[in-house]
């Protein structure tokens, strides 16, 4: 791991040490307003239920716009190369964080996430660059390090927002667009194109930005369209825990932003163990689909442990829940993401992470109002339901064996 940091640090390789300052960065500004977001809400509503209801819509609206721009973003990349639609998104993110922070109503915390959202073509447009420029039996290990940046920034952006939410509830929102524009002026001078010309697509059309024919478009291959069934079911259950986590521990063990922040601080700490030491191991022993059941194994135990708080408030079982579901998690995404990536050529990387993204925001615009209705049932639903879903994607996985490997067997 040392190896690998210092070589991607170094000055001959200031691309690998943007992507991995931008992940960590874009992770630290979204996971900031985590902790304060119920309390947003709650300046304009007043009810538990409607709390749930309303940050579960918030997340919705931007996983919704990120669902029909992001395809279409992929698909500019191709064309056009992926350094103007990274630094577009990133400046995106900034004019989001300002509007929810500026205006002080409740329709501004939406309209935020929506600009933020239409603009949110950052991490598909990451793991498109990193495609460009490492080997295909490398990459498995560089999404590693990218998911333990991103857990890092995790990890420290809650713990920030909490401390930040003792100045002023929109605190933290003005400190992410702060860093975010640093992200956005450091790339500006520094970045250079991944894309080389011949491997750019000739041109994009309407087609290419309708997100649903993007998903047409990539699902005539028959392994991805499993891997990318794989990947929805798992990332549902996922952001349904994601969307209720500050709510839950609000409610459930009576936290303010400080705890929770504290306790999002350790979910990073755990995504950084998993992603960037354990699963780079495993990798080396097993293949991405063999770490992906593993992932999802571990992840459906930690649905459960979480399902079991909803009875049993308790914090050493907060920390038991947190831990195996965050390895589960740290697991499967960087096996997943190179299932993805090793399945297309260059010329495709960007839709196909475009299109990977898309598949995200369904679920992140999907989740949070299924758990924001289920949690008005029962607060331990959403994570019963959430294990429901690991076993469904586990058993989809096993049942994809064969096709996943005679494509990889076919396209290497």
């Amino acid at each position: 791991m040392g190896k690998i940091l210092s070589k991607i640090l170094s000055s001959e390789n200031e691309r690998m040490s943007f992507i991995i300052v931008t992940i960590f960065l874009n992770f630290l500004g979204f996971s900031i307003i985590i902790p304060i977001l119920p309390f947003l809400v709650g300046k304009f509503v007043h009810t538990e239920d409607a709390i749930a209801l309303n940050v579960g819509f918030i997340m919705s609206a931007y996983a919704l716009c990120q669902f029909i721009a992001a395809p279409g973003l992929g698909a500019l990349a191709d064309r056009y190369g992926r350094r103007p639609i990274l630094l577009i998104s990133l400046a995106g993110s900034i004019v989001g964080y300002l509007v929810m922070a500026a205006i002080g109503a409740l329709w501004a915390l939406f309209a935020g996430r929506i600009i933020d959202g239409l603009t949110g073509g950052n991490i598909s447009t990451v793991y498109a660059y990193v495609a460009d420029i490492t080997e295909p039996k490398d990459r498995g290990k560089y999404y590693g390090l990218l998911g333990a940046a991103g857990g890092f920034g995790f990890m420290v952006g809650p713990a920030i927002g909490g401390f930040a939410a003792h100045f002023s509830l929109v605190a933290p929102l003005y400190l992410a667009a702060f860093i975010t524009l640093l992200n956005v002026i450091w790339g500006y001078f520094i970045l250079p194109e991944s894309l080389h010309n011949d491997h750019r697509t000739l041109s994009v059309n309407v087609r290419h930005l309708n997100p649903f024919s993007q998903f047409g478009h990539v699902f005539q291959i028959p392994a991805l369209k499993r891997i990318f069934a794989i990947i929805f079911i798992f990332f549902l259950g996922l952001m349904m825990m994601q969307s209720i986590t500050g709510i839950f521990f609000k409610d459930v063990l009576r936290w303010q932003p400080e705890e929770i922040g504290l306790a999002l601080f350790y979910v990073g700490v755990m995504d950084i163990i998993s992603q960037g030491f354990i699963v780079r191991k495993l990798l080396k022993r097993f293949t991405d689909v063999k770490v992906s059941e593993f992932g999802l194994m571990l992840a459906f135990i930690g649905f459960l442990i979480y399902m079991l708080m909803a009875v049993f408030p308790s914090v050493p079982i907060l920390i038991i829940g947190i831990t195996i579901l965050i390895m589960g998690d740290g697991l499967f995404e960087p096996s997943s993401a190179s299932l993805v990536s090793n399945s297309v050529d260059r010329t495709m990387q960007g839709r196909v992470q475009g299109a990977s993204q898309g598949t995200q925001s369904l679920t992140r615009m999907i989740g949070p109002l299924i758990a924001g209705l289920l949690y008005a049932v029962w607060r331990g639903l959403p994570y019963a339901t959430g294990a429901v879903f690991m076993i469904i994607a586990l058993f989809v996985i096993i049942a994809s064996r064969s096709i996943i490997h005679e494509h990889k067997k076919s396209f290497n």
